[in-house]
């Protein structure tokens, strides 16, 4: 008895509840804490906050540019007006040409950034856990990263001529960086006690990179993927704008040297209008729904 009161009387000390009402309360309040509520938003709410507002932003940069137009702020030949771009987007549906100029650059595009992927990962992965790789590789990742994409063209067509080869060549040059850097700085912010644990379950060499260093550096990955692609489609228009041949095909790059050489305003802006929307709808359609995927499962994706 003695005993009891004296554990009772120790500073810091807390006894377990006896009351079979306060352990079923504490249980109701650890399973709520753990369980998530999703709730469907409606249609017409998913409309109002994510179609209407870059429908709305698109429609006020088409007055401005009518606006600009009628104002006569610059001459015709330079200054195209958003009925002349339709025009040449009509003329070029009609003349079965647009999906064509659209699936050359973007079949190129994604085939690089395939390839792309496959270099930069291993590369990242071997930055990232290897000290002296990082130290001479790692300042020539982040350089190569800072170089405009257009100086790989002259290099890549003198030592591989105009073919679908060189064009591959500045895609990898401009985004294999990218990805190993966005991978090794998600690596770079494991929190060392998984790395710890995982090594403690046996999970060493290529099985911790597969199932704790990969999962657990996912945002960062995540993010240097879609760097990735941004580099990649850049690095494309700009061997396309440089480099032109009649077996290269037309992609949106030549497109948009071809209106410049032309003198075709409706053309040039055809070509950048279809260039932007590609990279919008690849961010929308791919690496949007994987990031939220990503910050949802890590609960790091708050309701908007």
């Amino acid at each position: 008895m003695a005993s009891t009161e004296k554990a009772a009387d120790v500073p810091g000390r807390t006894t377990a509840p006896q009351d079979p009402d306060d352990l079923a309360g504490l249980e109701a309040g650890l399973d709520a804490l753990d369980s998530t509520q999703t709730v469907r938003t409606p249609l017409s709410q998913t409309l109002l906050r994510k179609v209407l507002p870059p429908v709305t932003a698109v429609a006020l940069v088409l007055v401005v540019w009518q606006i600009l137009v009628w104002a006569e702020v610059a001459p015709p030949y330079k200054l195209a007006s958003p009925s002349d771009v339709w025009g040449e987007v009509r003329a070029a549906w009609l003349q079965g040409m647009l999906l064509d100029y659209i699936w050359t650059s973007v079949s190129r595009g994604l085939l690089g950034f395939l390839l792309a992927l496959a270099l930069g990962t291993p590369l990242g992965l071997l930055v990232a856990r290897v000290s002296f790789v990082r130290a001479a590789i790692g300042p020539i990742l982040s350089g190569l990263q800072s170089l405009p994409s257009v100086a790989w063209v002259p290099p890549a067509v003198i030592w591989l001529g105009l073919n679908d080869s060189m064009m591959f060549a500045v895609i990898l040059l401009g985004a294999v960086p990218s990805i190993a850097n966005g991978l090794v700085a998600g690596i770079d912010q494991i929190p060392p006690l998984f790395l710890r644990a995982g090594r403690t379950l046996g999970a060493t060499g290529l099985r911790g990179a597969r199932y704790i260093v990969m999962p657990a550096a996912l945002p960062g990955y995540v993010a240097g993927l879609k760097q990735g692609w941004a580099f990649s489609w850049r690095s494309l228009m700009a061997a396309e704008i440089i480099a032109s041949s009649p077996d290269l095909g037309i992609g949106l790059g030549q497109l948009l040297e071809n209106g410049r050489n032309n003198s075709s305003m409706p053309q040039v802006f055809l070509a950048i209008l279809l260039i932007l929307c590609v990279g919008i709808a690849i961010d929308l359609l791919i690496f949007s729904p994987l990031e939220r995927r990503v910050l949802r499962g890590r609960g790091l994706l708050v309701s908007r």
